[in-house]
């Protein structure tokens, strides 16, 4: 069975981004899927980069640098017990969903520490092996979030912009940056606003898509995708 890791960053459980968590896990664990959470916020994971990461002595004492000392503490295997733990569900995985709400035009900043902290040099990317020959080129991703505004206000004439200039950063400068290929965005455009009828429709959406997730073909990971 293909294994599925759900990076998770919302505070409430209830909430849509809880219900369509809560979903994903149902369909793919139905789809005979080994499905594994990261919940940032229960977990209490710490999104700071800091000194901690590295267990024992630094390569370069006299000036601290959080890439080369993580790349030197991932090679000698001495990266804090947290880190190994999350690196070892995303080696496993097949599938890295991220699950959240867009805050500022990015994701939260609890999964930006995870994608800060995770994905270091040796492990994700070491260049020249980055974009399509990352570290990480086996996997697929998919980002699935919930936003504040309508889809008209993301649309290309919209007051926000095309919401593909917002996922760039996300889906091309980390995911495709490791090499992983990513599936086409599962976006829910302002459920704070709609009916629980229509959040109800949402979920029911997610859910479908799900039966068929592995047939999907990866997007185009270049820039045209994003802007043009």
């Amino acid at each position: 069975g293909r294994k599925v890791l759900i990076v998770y960053a919302h505070q409430e459980p209830k909430s849509l981004n809880g219900s369509l968590k809560r979903v994903a896990v149902e369909e793919l664990s139905k789809q005979g899927c080994s499905v594994t959470v990261s919940d940032l916020y229960a977990m209490q994971f710490e999104p700071r980069a800091t000194r901690n990461d590295i267990v024992g002595c630094l390569h370069n004492s006299e000036e601290f640098n959080y890439g080369v000392e993580t790349w030197e503490a991932y090679k000698r295997g001495d990266l804090s017990s947290d880190l190994v733990e999350e690196q070892k569900k995303v080696q496993e995985a097949d599938l890295l969903i991220f699950q959240f709400p867009l805050y500022w035009f990015s994701m939260p900043a609890i999964m930006k520490g995870w994608m800060d902290r995770v994905l270091v040099q040796g492990f994700a990317h070491e260049f020249p092996n980055c974009y399509d020959s990352g570290l990480l080129k086996d996997k697929l991703a998919l980002f699935s979030f919930t936003t504040g505004g309508s889809r008209e206000m993301y649309a290309k004439g919209g007051i926000s912009g095309d919401i593909r200039y917002i996922l760039w950063p996300m889906q091309h400068g980390i995911m495709h940056f490791c090499g992983v290929k990513v599936l086409s965005p599962h976006i829910c455009f302002a459920p704070e606003y709609v009916s629980e009828e229509k959040r109800k429709e949402m979920l029911t959406a997610w859910a479908q898509r799900l039966r068929t997730l592995w047939n999907e073909e990866p997007i185009n990971c270049s820039p045209e995708w994003y802007f043009k």
